[in-house]
């Protein structure tokens, strides 16, 4: 064999090694479309948020460019040292456990109805979910005006029916409710467009087999219609969970965080320490209690996926 005939074997021996087979092509091209979202994720999330784990550990003064290891001098204070932070702790608990349930069952309740309605539900649709794409900023001070004292306009329709409303966010009794109900009226359309469409997949099959079977409507909702929504379910509380721990523009608004800190949530009160009182070390170790309370409560409500909806253990 001529050399420069075994030089074209050796060429094409090196090309059919060198070539990739169709599944590693496949791969390539999936890390290839994944990377621009991984990429994105990494420095907009787990850098960020690397960072401010660093920075928890740290006494950093953003007005003075100053900064110090403090070790964990700023978890201390959480729990001793700053007798502000567990009225804070449970006004987001409050928040929580006020809104998710009642944000949730609201939208359940209209979606069943929007399913049952034959005219006009298109309508009622848009007049829901407007409040969800309209700015969170307007709402706030639409209702902020509506709740005012003597002269709000609820407090002026109540009188007229000989009532006298109470100051509805300048009163520590009403302020969280006020906070919570305007909140809820927001972003219900969201999760009541989720559950709708969650409902009109379920087959008719079987709510009418049981209707045959003599089962009542309360009994075919219960049994049927709820426990086939249950991965549904789930989304919107595991959403509506997490947004509730992110609210900020709602409640700075309305009542920032007063009376008395009646209303005064975490994620306010990490802005309060990092740009009003400058205090960038302890306004970390604050978000990253938000974010474990974030990750624990997704985590609870995983498992409780698991035992009562799929029946995984």
């Amino acid at each position: 064999m001529s050399a420069f005939t075994n030089a074209q074997h050796q060429q094409k021996k090196y090309y059919r090694t060198s070539r990739l087979t169709l599944k590693e092509r496949d791969s390539l091209f999936g890390y290839l479309f994944v990377s621009p979202m991984l990429i994105g994720f990494i420095l907009t999330v787990l850098v960020p948020l690397g960072m401010v784990f660093y920075y928890s550990f740290q006494t950093r003064n953003m007005l003075a460019q100053t900064w110090s290891y403090a070790g964990l001098d700023n978890y201390a204070k959480l729990l001793g040292g700053d007798p502000i932070f567990s009225k804070v702790l449970g006004n987001t608990l409050i928040f929580t456990a006020g809104l998710v349930p009642l944000n949730v069952i609201l939208a359940l309740v209209l979606a069943v109805l929007l399913n049952r309605l034959m005219h006009g539900s298109t309508l009622f649709r848009v007049l829901f979910f407007a409040p969800v794409v309209t700015s969170a900023a307007a709402w706030a001070i639409v209702w902020r005006f509506v709740l005012q004292g003597e002269n709000g306009t609820l407090n002026s329709i109540l009188g007229m029916a000989g009532i006298e409303g109470p100051n509805w966010l300048r009163d520590p009794n009403w302020a969280m409710f006020s906070v919570i109900f305007t909140r809820v009226l927001k972003n219900v359309g969201l999760n009541m467009i989720i559950l709708l469409a969650a409902l009109q997949s379920i087959p008719r099959e079987y709510e009418e087999a049981a209707q045959v079977d003599g089962a009542t409507v309360w009994g075919r909702f219960i049994n049927i219609t709820v426990p086939l929504l249950g991965p549904t379910l789930l989304l919107t509380t595991v959403l509506t969970v997490v947004g509730s721990l992110k609210v900020f523009d709602h409640i700075v608004l309305m009542t920032n965080g007063g009376p008395a800190n009646s209303t005064m949530v975490l994620v306010n009160y990490v802005y309060f320490q990092a740009f009003k009182v400058f205090d960038t070390g302890y306004a970390s170790a604050l978000a990253m209690i938000l974010f474990v309370l974030a990750l624990g409560a997704t985590v609870i409500q995983w498992q409780l996926r698991k035992r009562f909806i799929y029946n995984e253990v």
